[in-house]
């Protein structure tokens, strides 16, 4: 074998930064759970006073430091032996209500790791691992993950971007958000549209058990509802919108989906569908948002998919023909793109 040395290392630089990161998650979550962010949020400390504010063992603080410092996740002072966040990693690290917050997607990451010996039978067998037998992790981590997009895109340019669906809302409105999981997006929506009603749905119990709780918190749940349902099976027809966030591709039998979607709608009715952003070609996704919608594909989506009647299997990366192919089949006549961001493609649908 001819192993050119500088491509080797070119190879072994990456490995060695892609380990680092994997490590790092745990470490990331760590800070996250144990307020060590939010300490730092409050002023340049040592390693000794961090675990003071925090109260935690000083030693594992220094680790810990340390090795965000050389992650690029804090700043470290040598002249001070003091670690610090600039404005723009204290905003992605210590606010869960932020538009961004960074924590939420490696602990759902992690949790998907958690199932990687079912994945591997998965492999084997061709057999799929439901959302439901997923970790809390995975359900707690999806919600953070998310939420930060929804709270910065859904009210302020998604909604508007559809045609005379904000007017709608803003009047009074019913609503159903399909695969809702723990009521994010629901929530979100009832907040901001108090004249409109809302009918969230999903397969797994725990989620909705919790998505009740998220809307009697917010103070919506006189205007929310919630069901353990599929997407081919939820309740309730005339809707105004119906709405699927990033759980489409999840399916096994998304065209049923869409079926149910087209006979749920009102005449005059709107599908949102929001899908992680991906091209139609393998080659459009070589990139890093394509690498970790692959990778949480791999773990999350595909086999979930695999675990349902019907023989999608579409996955994260899926792309607007794939979707656009999915609401044809279903009888669906107006498809457009009607909004996107560096994660997401939203699109408009009409019967």
């Amino acid at each position: 074998m001819a192993v050119d040395q500088d491509r080797l290392m070119e190879f072994l630089g990456t490995f060695v930064g892609d380990l680092g990161a994997t490590v790092a998650a745990g470490s990331v979550v760590l800070g996250d759970q144990l307020g060590l962010y939010r300490g730092l949020a409050q002023g340049a400390a040592s390693a000794e006073e961090l675990a003071r504010r925090t109260d935690t063992d000083p030693r594992y603080v220094a680790e810990w430091a340390r090795g965000q410092a050389a992650g690029g996740y804090i700043q470290y002072d040598p002249a001070t032996d003091a670690y610090s966040l600039t404005e723009e990693q204290a905003f992605a690290l210590t606010d869960p209500d932020g538009v961004v917050f960074v924590p939420g997607a490696f602990q759902l990451a992690l949790g998907a790791l958690d199932a990687r010996q079912r994945i591997a039978e998965g492999f084997r067998s061709g057999a799929g691992l439901g959302w439901h037998e997923q970790t809390q992790d995975v359900f707690d981590g999806c919600e953070r993950f998310f939420r930060p997009g929804y709270l910065g895109n859904l009210v302020p340019s998604w909604i508007p971007a559809l045609e005379g669906v904000e007017d709608k809302l803003q009047a009074g409105a019913r609503v159903a958000d399909i695969g809702c999981g723990h009521g994010a997006s629901t929530v979100l929506l009832a907040q901001a549209y108090p004249a409109s009603t809302f009918a969230g749905s999903d397969y797994h119990e725990g989620s909705i058990e919790s998505a009740r709780k998220r809307a009697a918190e917010a103070g919506v749940a006189d205007r929310v509802t919630f069901e353990t349902a599929t997407a081919q099976t939820y309740g309730g027809t005339g809707y105004d919108l119906v709405a699927t966030f990033d759980c489409l591709h999840d399916m096994g039998d998304p065209v049923g989906a869409a079926r149910h979607v087209r006979e749920s709608l009102a005449a005059d009715g709107t599908w949102l569908i929001v899908e992680p952003f991906a091209g139609d070609e393998v080659s459009d996704n070589l990139n890093p948002v394509g690498r970790v919608y692959y990778s949480f594909s791999t773990l999350l989506c595909v086999p979930n998919a695999k675990s349902q009647p019907g023989g999608e299997t579409l996955g994260a990366q899926a792309g607007e023909a794939a979707i656009r192919r999915v609401v044809t089949e279903a009888g669906f006549t107006s498809f457009r793109r009607a909004a996107e961001t560096p994660f997401n493609l939203v699109y408009e649908v009409r019967p």
